[in-house]
This record gives C-alpha cells, structure tokens and sequence, in this order.
C-alpha cells in the first residue's frame, strides 16, 4: 500500500530543497508585490500634495480642518458600534437556540441563516429602498424616520453580517462539558446564575472575537452606505467620492489611512484574543447535549423563524423588484430588467467578467494559498522565511477592501513601475481578489495541515520520495474538503465583492458588483435589482453544485475515513 502511493522517481535533496526555496520566495513576492508595496504606495501619498511633492502631514491637518471629513469618523464609528450590538445580540440568541435547545428545524434555519452571504451587499439596501423608501410598503413601520442615512445603513450592515456572526458564536456555544452544568443542577444552581457563570465565560473569546469581527465588516463596508446612506457620511464612502467624484487622490489616501486604523486596531486585539483562547474540552470531557423544554425551545424557534422569515423577505424583495415593470405603478410581471440593453453598468458582459473572475481567483487562489500553507506547516528548514510568510498571510485580514483597492492604484499605475502592464487587465482584479480574502483561506489551510500526522512526510522522506509526490498523493486528498471549502469561498467572494475591485476595472472589466452600483446610480434601481439577483442565483447555484462535487468527491478520494 506504501509503495502505491509513494512510487514515484527520487529526487535529489538538493534540488528539492531548492524548489522549496523558490516556490517559498515567489510566494513572499506575492505578498509583498500584492499588498505590501502599495500599502506603502499608498502611505507616501498621502504625505505628497497633488503635484507629487511631499508636504508631511499637511493633508492630515487639513483633513482634520475640515468638519464634513472629520463627521464621518463619528458617524462610521455610531453605526459600526450600533450594527455590532444588534448583530452580536441577535446572533448569540439564534447560536444559542441552535446549540443549546431542541428547537426544531435547525439545519433548515442554518441553511437559511447563510443566504445573506451569497449575495452582494448591495442588495440588501436596494431591497430597503423598495420596503422602506418613499415608496416603499413598510414605510409608515420607520414612524416618519427617513431609511436613507443611518438606519438604513445599519439595517442592511445587519443583514449582510449576520451569518459571520453567526457562524462564530455556533462554534463557540458548541464546545462546551456537560459535567460542569451537572455540577451546578445538583448544587441546586438557578439557571440565570448558570448561564452568567458557566456558559458565558465559556464563550467569552469567541464573543469578543466575534464582536470585533462584526465592528471591523461595519465600519469598513462600502455597498450599503453608498446605496442606501444618502448625505450620511462614512470614511467608506468618503473615499469613493474624494477619489472618484473629485480626483483628490492624497486626500482619498488619507482617509483610507484613516479607516486602515480602526480596522488594524480590530485585528490585533482580535489576534490577542485568539492566543490567550484556551482548549474547552479535555480528554474527560462530556459533550452536553440539551434537553427538551416545550416553552424554551419554541420561544427560540419562533424567534430564528423570525430572523429566517426577514431574511427571506429581503431577498424576496429584490428578486421580486426585479420581476415587476415598473415600482409601485405597474406591477406586471416582466424580464425586461434582465436584458440590461442600453443601460449604464455593463449588463451580461459584466456577469462573465464576475464569472471568469470567480473561476480564475477559485482555481488559482486555492493551489497557491494552499500550497503555501503546506509549505510553512510542512517544510523542513527556512524557519525564519516560513515565520515571515505566515505573518504577512495575515495581514490581508486586517486591510478593508476599499483601501486595499486604492492602494493598487498608486502603486500599479505609477509608469515607472515594471508591473504597470497588470493595470486595467483582468489579472490585477484575480491579484486583488486573492489578497483580499488571503487570511481566511490561509488559516483554513493551516487547520486542516496540523490535523495531519507528520508522519506522512517522513514516511516520503525516508523513502526518497519528492515533496511534490507526498503533496498531490497524501495530504491533498486527506484535506480534500478544506481545499473544497476555500474554492466555494474565493468563488462567493469574488462574485460578491465591490469594495476592493471598484477602482481597478475598465470598460472591458466592469464586474457584475459595479454593475450594480452604476445602474444604482443611473436611477435604474430595477435593473440593479435584477443584476443583484443574478450574483446571489449565480453564487447559490455555484454552493450547490459545490455541495453534491464535495460529496461525490469524498466518497472517491476518501474511501479510506468509511473503511476506517
């Protein structure tokens, strides 16, 4: 069985070694060419004025100075604190009646629940545009309250974010020993104090964690402010319009500057948080398993039912504007807003940009953020290199979407740049997209490789098998869902996302997110509606097919786990 899987020609330890070597340092450059650089292209920027010359912080004063700029740090801040506390709350109560209860319909809710991911954040406030709006059918409910500004935006920030939040609070409530809740049922313990003693301090850092990774998506998105927010400012938006509204490029690099902090801020307390996390369970533990309570568990099934229904209801919204002729006069149904004929945004041909950029970011992201993962858990020698490339893996996360776009121009455009060829082309939007959602893929893969026994390469190793062998045969197959789960992931993404790529496109480019924020724009909010719809379609066919390939794939490739 041995010599099945590991037959393959020996290769020299030098010229292994070498390979290594080479892969490790082309995948530092891609990380230093690709985010690093125009970090640092961005930064010198902001301390030029518009005719290159450098005039320290004068642009930070002047920011400063000026009330409309400065207002939008408080009200970024008031809606990202706000969208934190309703997310964070809401999540924890459905986490809680999913992992604590016998509510019944869970997989239901939590396939649900993960709806808002698939689809761009431009959706969500388009669809309250149409509720609360003007015109809108829910708008008495806002009792005279305008949803354009800062209840809208927290509204559809809500929307979006939920399933992250989510997600992270399940994990969190799911590790926990029953023999601790025995403990306090037979000290006669109420449940309150229960809950506030045992449960609580159980999941405090996955809460924290959570908490900063709601605030940090908050204060760092672009779609709903600049949809739904109207003259409410927020650093998000102020970029877009210093940049693309007034052609002030040092002043749009000082408020990404400035946004770059709350969001680094966020990440290292976060990084903190994760290191001093301890294990929940030891080896004596007991899993808990709640016990039926007919007026607990439906009272929390009633209120998932109801956080399902919204989310429903929103997207309902939008593919239901998208079907009509004309809101709210003309109610026939119609697919006139899917020909996308004559209209600002680019239409079906920025469907197939988004497509083959999906595909493009899924297929090479995953080989190289994967392989690179395998390279620093798995490698032997260059420490110092595979310490430095883990650190800079993370650093992705901690760089908004918005910033890191606008870096790419000062540093890709400049004509004395070897790399300037890549500015405007299909490539640099897959570069961008590949860095953006680095982190999360890396530390999947990074996951996944220590659940394996090493033993697997000094098996190859001792029998003069080349790494690549070892690579392809044994640990790709054995961590074939991880690697499944982080190409569904690029791909959602990379349909979804608009923040990091709105500076980068051209008139052969534009992606299907923009398209939506132009047509917005243009006053052809049914035709945005429609291209909306088809990323959420797109990305939602692509999670199922993702699904049944997952499945047919683990039964092939990993025969092994049911013999065993």
């Amino acid at each position: 069985m041995r010599a099945s899987i590991f037959s393959a020609p020996a290769a020299t330890p030098s010229l292994e070694a070498l390979i290594r070597l080479i892969v490790l340092l082309a995948a530092v450059a891609l990380l230093v060419f690709g985010l690093l650089f125009p970090l640092f292209a961005m930064l010198v920027k902001s301390l030029q004025d518009r005719s290159g010359d450098f005039i320290g912080l004068a642009n930070f004063v002047q920011y400063f100075q000026t009330p409309a700029l400065v207002n939008s740090i408080a009200n970024s801040l008031r809606v990202a604190f706000t969208t934190t506390v309703v997310v964070a709350g809401l999540a924890f109560l459905c986490a809680y009646g999913i992992t604590r209860t016998c509510m019944p319909g869970k997989r239901l809710f939590r396939m649900l629940a993960i709806l808002p991911i698939l689809a761009p954040s431009l959706l969500p406030a388009i669809s309250l545009v149409y509720l609360f709006g003007n015109q809108g059918v829910l708008r008495d409910v806002l009792a005279g309250h305008s949803i354009y500004g800062s209840i809208g935006i927290v509204m559809g920030m809500s929307f979006w974010i939920f399933p992250h939040a989510l997600m992270l609070l399940t994990t969190a409530l799911t590790n926990s020993d029953a023999r601790l809740y025995e403990a306090a049922e037979a000290l006669g313990t109420p449940k309150w104090r229960t809950f506030l003693t045992i449960t609580l301090p159980g999941v405090r850092y996955g809460l924290i964690s959570c908490l900063f990774v709601v605030f940090t998506l908050a204060i760092t998105d672009f779609g709903v402010p600049k949809i739904i927010g109207g003259q409410f400012s927020v650093l998000a938006t102020d970029v877009y319009r210093q940049v693309v509204g007034q052609q002030n490029f040092q002043m749009g690099a000082v408020v990404s500057v400035i946004l770059l902090m709350p969001a680094v801020l966020s990440f290292i307390v976060d990084r903190w948080i994760q290191k001093r996390q301890v294990a929940q369970l030891s080896a004596r533990a007991v899993p808990w398993q709640p016990t039926p309570s007919p007026l607990r568990d439906w009272t929390f099934a009633l209120l998932c039912y109801s956080v399902a229904g919204i989310i429903l209801l929103v997207i309902g919204t939008a593919v239901y504007a998208s079907l009509i002729q004309f809101w709210p006069y003309n109610l026939s149904f119609t697919l006139q807003h899917y020909t996308f004929q004559g209209l600002a945004g680019g239409g079906w041909g920025a469907w197939f940009n988004s497509l083959k950029l999906a595909f493009s970011v899924a297929l090479v992201g995953t080989l190289v953020i994967f392989f690179n993962a395998w390279l620093i858990e798995k490698s032997e020698g260059y420490r110092p290199l595979r310490q430095g490339l883990h650190f800079m893996a993370m650093l992705p996360m901690a760089v908004p979407g918005m910033v890191l776009g606008l870096a790419y121009i000062f540093f890709f455009n400049q004509a004395g740049n070897p790399l300037n060829w890549l500015y405007g082309t299909m490539a640099i939007l897959v570069l961008n997209t590949l860095v953006h959602f680095y982190t999360v893929c890396h530390l999947t893969s990074v996951t996944a490789l220590k659940q394996l026994d090493p033993e697997f390469e000094a098996v190859g190793a001792s029998l003069k098998v080349p790494f690549w062998t070892t690579f392809s045969r044994v640990t790709l197959p054995v961590s074939l869902p991880a690697v499944l789960d982080i190409s569904v992931y690029l791909f959602v993404n990379a349909m979804t996302t608009v923040s990091a790529v709105v500076f980068l496109y051209n008139s052969d480019t534009r992606l299907a997110s923009v398209a939506v924020l132009h047509l917005d724009e243009a006053g052809y909010f049914a035709s945005a509606a429609a291209m909306a719809v088809l990323i959420f379609l797109t990305s939602l066919v692509v999670k199922l097919l993702h699904t049944a390939l997952t499945h047919v794939l683990l039964n092939n490739a990993q025969r092994w786990r049911q013999a065993g």
